[in-house]
């Protein structure tokens, strides 16, 4: 399979800049808010007094990490809480970004399924700081980022460790009783599968910029190959490492699991295909994990096949054709990245991190398209 020579250029690059910009193993820390998502205190301050939550010596940073959502962390004199709101530039794209059913899942599955933060309220009005939004628990602990060095990884065993708990964290949200948790209104489980690619192919030619031919191929070909329905569970669909919070004194044990805003009632495979898309193998082409997704090269990792095996045994199930999993959720993160660029190229935000990302769409589909030919997870370029 030959790489793009831009893919290679980039590669090259990337290792050269990252040789001095790789994070540690260490707690999640905000930092100062980037240019242009600044927002004013005095009408938060005014609307947080008025619903009783402390605003005194109120400060505010943000978490630098993620591509939607933008994420900030408040202090008061008595309390740490997190921030939430939709992206600069939302409106200009379809789908996503819904505050309040972030803050209604999360609020909902609490009870059902305790690794998720308490939510305190929620604001509808646009005129405090410029967007809907809600407020929800700190929650402290380590988080696995994507670009983690083998010489920073807490270890091949707490790796090992994590692995197992994040599949096993995914088969328990898919066991929640949806009656239970109040959540049928999330969504519908009939015709999931057909919705979901066409919604994504949608989405993908309404942020389209550049002229992908694999993507179209890959389209084409999740049309064609739909696999039956299955009973429908409540699903993340963005379930990956940094979306982990690790306890501050066991790393192996999640404590929380983040950015719920795409949360719905699915199909529980279509879920896990999207985990599988974010897992990079070893072996893998070096130039196609340019845009290191999630930390899965790390050495305790299992490989894409492996991830399914432990699925298969925690959950129960059988999964019959778990390359058109694997491969719409390659489609749907390059849809993602391809959304993130569309809002950079319009100006929308000024965040530099997004400015290579139509060189993510093109690996990922890449990845996608030699998946198809090979008709499997892992090993794909031997």
């Amino acid at each position: 399979m030959r790489v793009p020579l831009k893919l290679k250029f980039y590669y090259l690059l990337s290792r050269f800049i990252q040789k001095n910009k790789t994070p540690n193993f260490s707690l999640d820390s905000p930092k100062e808010i980037r240019n242009g998502e600044e927002f004013s205190l005095v009408k938060l301050k005014t609307f947080l007094s008025e619903n009783n939550i402390n605003t005194d010596n109120l400060s505010i940073k943000q978490f630098p990490s993620g591509y939607s959502n933008l994420t900030y962390f408040l202090k008061s004199s008595s309390k740490e809480f997190v921030l939430r709101r939709p992206p600069f530039g939302a409106k200009s794209l379809q789908g996503g970004h819904d505050m309040f059913r972030e803050y209604n899942v999360l609020k909902n599955l609490k009870s059902q399924f305790t690794k998720v933060p308490d939510v305190y309220i929620y604001c509808e009005n646009n005129e405090i700081i410029g967007a809907p939004f809600y407020l929800m628990e700190r929650v402290e602990g380590y988080i696995i980022r994507p670009n983690l060095q083998q010489k920073d990884s807490p270890g091949k065993e707490i790796i090992q460790n994590v692995s197992k708990s994040l599949v096993s964290s995914l088969v328990e949200l898919h066991n929640v009783d949806i009656d239970q948790a109040n959540l049928n209104e999330l969504g519908k489980i009939n015709g999931y599968v057909k919705r979901q690619v066409e919604g994504w192919i949608k989405r993908y030619n309404h942020s389209k910029t550049d002229s992908i031919a694999n993507m179209d191929f890959i389209a084409s070909w999740l049309n064609e190959n739909q696999p039956l329905e299955v009973q429908g569970s409540v699903i993340h669909n963005d379930f990956k490492y940094d979306n982990l919070v690790l306890d501050k004194d066991n790393h192996s044990n999640i404590t929380a699991v983040l950015d719920w805003e795409m949360a719905t009632i699915g199909d529980p495979f279509m879920d896990l295909g999207t985990t599988l898309g974010y897992w990079m193998d070893k072996n893998d082409l070096p130039e196609l994990k340019l845009f290191q997704l999630s930390a899965t090269t790390l050495d305790g990792n299992p490989t894409r096949e492996g991830i399914l095996e432990l699925y298969e045994k925690e959950s129960g199930k059988s999964i019959t054709n778990p390359v058109f999993y694997y491969v719409f959720g390659l489609f749907k993160i390059a849809v993602i990245a391809q959304q993130i660029y569309f809002r950079y190229k319009k100006g929308y935000t000024k965040d530099r991190r997004f400015s290579l990302l139509n060189l993510a769409v093109i690996s990922l589909s890449l990845m996608a398209k030699q998946a198809i030919i090979k008709n499997r997870l892992s090993d794909l370029f031997e």
